[in-house]
């Protein structure tokens, strides 16, 4: 749900608030903006979606508003932009960057990756294929590109920041302008080599005001902001590590300069996506900018049986809040168990052979292990066999029933 600035403004005065029909824009229904307000709250938290976007300040941020405002985004909510316009996603893992001798983010090396995938995107507007004609036109004129990054959870992880910290806001926000500003710098370079974007010369002023906004939320001059609404945080000129802070100005710097002299060959640079498919791929122990939801995670896979993975930034997180190695290792095996029956206090082999099951048995439950959801899968006719079951007094139709759970007998 888009929300206008002027709906906060009825919500904070107790009014009520005008329902309008999409076709006609005619007032059909009046409610109070306190109760709409609590309704839409409820059904974000029932379904985990976060629900609102800041329709004000989307706007105050758009880049290209001559030819309309920005009405609506993707399904996920990374791209906002002007309607039958689409972009290319690429995103970063950040862990990739930290350095864990140093204890550093690697600056150069990430401000480098951002000018190279910025590259790529732009390349990747002429070899795209869009859903309509439309859209490709409104692209091409436009060539807005998506680079963005995953695994920031992960990344405070390692460092031994809580998610919910200034420490780690100061942290996100200053990577998060370095991409930022080094994407628009790189955009900036394309275009004195090849050309703006072809509708940048009637969204110039905009677009130049739109950069020296995000020069001056990295300098954290607030009273230097031009045509916002709502003035944003700039960046913490003091949590934020020096290295991250003064790339991150150094990018916006050269993109302020750059842009206003050739202009950019691309609308929109950058967006952070959910990334939960290829932060698989990339091996992210978190997805986007969110924390992890679960330190042990269950993957089945495709020829059955499921894969237990733990957050490999554990360990180092462990180690980087003074935990020991050995009070690591308990940890990390308590989380996500140890993989054997051996030492085990109640399902052990030696309980097992006294209910019958053989030396063979308890190899392949051995086996089975690792890959086990539970236990109560792992004793099963899939994995023990018919013949153990029969001999363990079960007759066929028992064992083959729907509600069989041999574990729990």
């Amino acid at each position: 749900m888009r929300i206008p600035n002027a709906f906060f403004a009825a919500l904070e005065q107790q009014q009520d608030w005008p329902l309008k029909a999409r076709t006609t824009g005619k007032v059909v229904k009046t409610v109070p903006a306190q109760t709409l307000w609590q309704q839409l709250n409820e059904a974000a938290w029932a379904c985990a979606d976060p629900g609102v976007q800041f329709d004000t300040t989307i706007n105050d941020w758009h880049t290209c508003p001559a030819e309309g405002r920005i009405n609506a985004s993707n399904p996920c909510s990374e791209y906002m932009f002007l309607d039958n316009t689409a972009c290319n996603l690429a995103s970063l893992n950040l862990l990739a960057f930290y350095h864990q001798e140093r204890q550093e983010f690697d600056t150069d090396a990430f401000a480098h990756a951002c000018r190279l995938w910025t590259v790529v995107l732009e390349i990747s507007v002429l070899m795209a294929q869009f859903p309509s004609e439309a859209v490709a036109l409104r692209s091409y004129q436009y060539r807005t590109i998506g680079l963005g990054y995953a695994n920031l959870g992960a990344l405070l992880m390692v460092q031994g920041l809580p998610y919910d910290s200034n420490a780690a806001r100061a942290l996100a926000a200053g990577i998060t302008s370095l991409m930022t500003g080094a994407s628009y710098q790189t955009s900036a370079e394309l275009a004195a080599a090849a050309g703006p974007f072809p509708k940048f010369s009637q969204n110039r002023a905009s677009m130049l005001r739109v950069i020296r906004n995000h020069q001056h939320a990295a300098y954290n001059l607030p009273d230097q902001y031009e045509g916002l609404s709502t003035q944003p945080l700039g960046l913490d000129q003091d949590l934020c590590p020096p290295n991250v802070l003064a790339a991150a100005k150094h990018a916006w710097a050269e993109a302020l300069r750059l842009g206003g002299l050739h202009g950019f060959r691309n609308a929109q640079a950058t967006v952070i996506a959910p990334t939960g498919t290829i932060g698989l791929l990339m091996d992210c122990d978190t997805t986007g900018v969110e924390p992890d939801f679960a330190l042990v995670k269950y993957k089945k896979l495709a020829g059955g049986g499921y894969f237990k993975i733990i957050n490999q930034s554990l360990p180092q997180a462990l180690e980087r809040l003074g935990y020991p190695p050995s009070h690591i290792e308990a940890i990390v095996k308590y989380a996500k168990g140890h993989a054997t029956l051996t030492g085990a206090p109640h399902v052990h082999p030696e309980a097992l052979v006294a209910l019958g099951f053989l030396p063979e048995d308890i190899e392949r439950l051995e086996t089975a292990l690792p890959t086990a959801y539970d236990l109560a899968s792992l004793f099963s006719t899939n994995v023990l066999g018919e013949a153990c079951l029969e001999r363990l007094g079960f007759a066929l139709a028992h064992y083959q029933s729907t509600s069989f759970q041999l574990y729990r007998r």
